[in-house]
């Protein structure tokens, strides 16, 4: 299946948006480490219809006219990555949830420092929001964009919560 990329810019520097046909693959970041997230060979194409779709409703978020997004995704990882990054989906825009809940989300309660490793390698940033994830202390910790991009993301979440 081909995959197809463009760069859009936001509020949080260039993204990197990566689909095929029928689905979302990936939101990656400006400084990301492609050791991170491994994809098959990319083409780019600036006129894709899925990405002009995941563009449009990034735009829109960043605009804080978008709490929820309605793509198609296709994540690619293992069985328990998947249930962490479907777990993610769940986390409701403007909260925040730790590494422990999410562990105990998915039924496996001592798997929390799994649950970190997968979180970190959530390939569709922002729209599986793994920006949401903090630790247990309440502290920002480990996020591919960098914490000072977590935390606009959470900033313009929180200030849209009336």
């Amino acid at each position: 299946m081909q995959l197809v990329y463009m760069y859009i810019d936001s509020l949080v520097g260039a993204l990197k948006l990566v689909a095929h046909d029928q689905a979302l693959v990936a939101v990656m970041w400006d400084n990301e480490d492609h050791k991170r997230v491994r994809l098959s060979e990319l083409v780019e194409d600036r006129h894709h219809p899925m990405l002009h779709q995941v563009k449009q409703q990034l735009e829109q978020y960043f605009a804080g006219k978008r709490q929820q997004f309605d793509l198609p995704l296709d994540f690619q990882g293992t069985d328990f990555q998947q249930q962490v990054w479907q777990a993610l989906l769940t986390i409701p825009y403007g909260e925040t949830r730790n590494y422990k809940e999410i562990a105990v989300q998915i039924g496996n309660e001592k798997a929390v420092r799994a649950v970190g490793a997968a979180n970190g390698k959530n390939p569709i940033s922002i729209i599986a929001p793994c920006h949401r994830v903090i630790g247990a202390s309440g502290a920002l910790v480990g996020f591919a964009g960098g914490l000072d991009k977590k935390q606009i993301l959470l900033s313009l979440e929180q200030s849209q919560i009336p």
